[in-house]
């Protein structure tokens, strides 16, 4: 996708089912996960498009259900967290969490021991294993090296994904496309139209499951090629074009910033 294309109208009157990521999406990035907060603004818009969505949006993230919880709190949705390997279906139901392998914690240990003195943050989320590199880029080299190696010590099964300003290693069941297919096999998302915004890399499988399902995939702050459809420039512009998609009436002009 040509991220310099022509302005795109808003969306059309119909049936929609919301997905979104959050950081880079929702929230800009920091140098560290926790370093981020919700602001009040923030939350009372998703509370308002959940409404008017009869309850149609759910987060779709490489955050812990635990970590939302806490960032987003009092608020609660649907969620999709560590790449869809935990879930809550319902915002007041059970969580469907995922533990830390032995083998995921050997890992982390190691790589700790030599990463998290140098301004590296490393993440441990159950049997994903995020290293963040924003606050050393020159590290990130380095980080991508460390995890591309375990791939032969750990069982079969993982994966490596590269990132903006960071890399990943989790179970190739890990995939945000195959939490959104989920969701939309549910109600109230059966017989809607996905719309899903993401930021990175590991939402590019997202997109390709949305534009299959012929919804919208947006993707916010590309850089170089995506499988989305459409591009919008920033965080501030993502949620300037949910509010006026979703949160007010769809006969109100909202294309700014948004790209196809």
């Amino acid at each position: 996708m040509n991220s310099q294309a022509n302005l795109t109208p808003p969306l059309p009157e119909g049936r929609w089912a919301l997905f979104l990521d959050i950081d880079g999406t929702l929230l800009e990035h920091a140098a560290h996960p926790d370093a981020v907060s919700v602001s009040e603004e923030l939350r009372i818009l998703l509370e308002r498009i959940e409404r008017r969505l009869d309850g149609a949006l759910a987060f779709i993230t490489g955050r812990s259900i635990a970590a939302v919880d806490h960032l987003f709190a009092p608020l609660k949705l649907r969620i999709a967290g560590l790449y869809g390997l935990e879930h809550r279906l319902l915002p007041d139901g059970k969580i469907e969490a995922a533990d830390e392998p032995a083998d995921m914690a050997a890992l982390a240990d190691e790589i700790e021991l030599e990463l998290a003195s140098k301004a590296v943050y490393v993440e441990r989320k159950g049997p994903v294993l995020a290293i963040h590199t924003r606050a050393a880029p020159q590290l990130l080299a380095r980080a991508t090296e460390l995890v591309e190696a375990a791939l032969t010590r750990l069982p079969q099964g993982y994966r490596v994904i590269a990132g903006n300003a960071g890399v990943e290693l989790m179970p190739l069941e890990a995939a945000k496309g195959a939490a959104i297919r989920r969701f939309m096999q549910l109600d109230p998302f059966t017989g809607r139209r996905p719309v899903f915004l993401g930021d990175d890399t590991s939402d590019e499988n997202g997109f390709d499951t949305v534009n299959a399902a012929g919804g919208i995939s947006i993707r916010v702050k590309p850089q170089g090629e995506t499988a989305a459809r459409f591009a919008i420039e920033d965080v501030a512009s993502a949620l300037a074009w949910l509010e006026a998609n979703f949160a007010e009436p769809a006969t109100q002009t909202a294309s700014r910033n948004l790209v196809a």
